[in-house]
């Protein structure tokens, strides 16, 4: 799912994707200058190995994701830190963020019930 970061306006605009057991749903919202709001909640299973003992297991998510999306280069004038992902061709592709979440998830450290 693209959206054209154009026509996102102050009025929040919804969206949901959901790829294998995962689902991430939530809304865009113009923020300032270049900036997009991007607030949603990724909740779902994924499978996963364990970092302990390499069996795979289910891991459970129920994460909040808040993060911005700049039209273009964003510029940091160093006043405020901010999570920015850049789009440079002027849509948000919903589900190329929703695989990069789950790729982040996956790569944490995480490990199964029989190694807690």
């Amino acid at each position: 799912m693209k959206v054209m970061l154009r026509k996102v306006t102050k009025t929040p605009l919804d969206f949901e994707v959901k790829s294998d057991e995962m689902t991430f749903k939530g809304y865009l919202e113009y923020h300032e200058g270049k900036l997009i709001l991007l607030k949603a909640k990724l909740q779902g299973s994924l499978k996963k190995p364990c970092d302990i003992c390499a069996e795979e297991f289910k891991l459970e998510v129920d994460e909040d994701i808040e993060f911005f999306i700049s039209d273009g280069l964003y510029e940091d004038d160093g006043s405020l830190e901010l999570d920015v992902v850049e789009s440079l061709d002027g849509n948000a592709d919903i589900d190329e963020l929703l695989h990069s979440e789950v790729e982040l998830i996956k790569n944490d450290y995480h490990s199964c019930n029989n190694c807690l």
